[in-house]
């Protein structure tokens, strides 16, 4: 779904107005954003959370050189068990 479709559909299945639905869905994402250092979640869909990578050797693809690639910090999104499930049907 597009974002203009999920605001449709939740303004129709909440009675709001639109505009209130898409205000409310960019200050959820703003809340993340900030509080992602922290571990933010959505509870039954999943959680933001901070991940330390090692620094480590890859290779270039196009002329096999060896590069260093330095230690990094990284955004993932894990995925609740309850959101899993109900996919995939477990």
């Amino acid at each position: 779904m597009t974002k203009t479709q999920t605001i449709a559909s939740l303004a129709e299945k909440t009675g709001l107005p639109k505009a209130q639905v898409e205000g409310l869905l960019n200050q959820l994402a703003v809340l993340a954003y900030a509080e992602a250092k922290n571990g933010f979640m959505i509870p039954g869909v999943g959680k933001l959370v901070l991940v330390n990578r090692k620094a480590r050797q890859g290779r270039n693809p196009a002329t096999g050189q060896v590069i260093d690639i330095p230690a990094k910090t990284v955004v993932k999104f894990r995925v609740a068990k309850v959101c899993k499930d109900s996919v995939l049907g477990a």
